[in-house]
């Protein structure tokens, strides 16, 4: 292969982005910590970034709570495509196109299958009010328990 090859559409183009995608928090962003920190402070207990195997959808929420089945994803805006502030990329958008809806239909089977296996599942949008999300997790603690 010649250096003018163009990238596979299922890696990033360049050594850098790869480097700066592999930068990325998976866990512990701030306003996933944010959260917890009001969550623990308000007496909840939880657990972190917890693998779940669901029929072959293997979802791993941000915050779960175990006893009450209920699964907390806290959603970057750019990667979850929010309706707010989410964009797609005007560069390289073979890339960013499909990526970015593979992360959407990854999570709509993710929701799915915890749904089905009797689960809550909550969605915070990572530019929503710490305070804000925390009341809304506690509100749906409160009515499932």
């Amino acid at each position: 292969m010649t250096s003018s090859s163009s990238p596979s559409p299922l890696t990033p183009p360049t050594a850098s982005r790869s480097r700066n995608m592999a930068a990325i928090k998976r866990r512990d962003t701030q306003p996933e910590r944010a959260i917890r920190s009001l969550l623990h402070a308000a007496g909840k207990r939880y657990r972190v970034d917890v693998r779940m195997e669901l029929g072959g959808v293997r979802p791993r929420p941000d915050i779960v709570f175990s006893r009450a089945r209920v699964a907390v994803f806290v959603d970057g805006c750019f990667w979850h495509c929010c309706p707010e502030h989410g964009r797609h990329p005007r560069t390289n958008s073979s890339y960013w196109g499909p990526k970015l809806e593979r992360n959407r239909t990854r999570d709509r089977a993710a929701d799915e299958a915890l749904a089905a296996a009797g689960w809550t599942v909550i969605r915070i949008w990572e530019h929503e009010a710490p305070q804000k999300a925390a009341e809304r997790i506690m509100m749906v603690l409160n009515t499932v328990a």
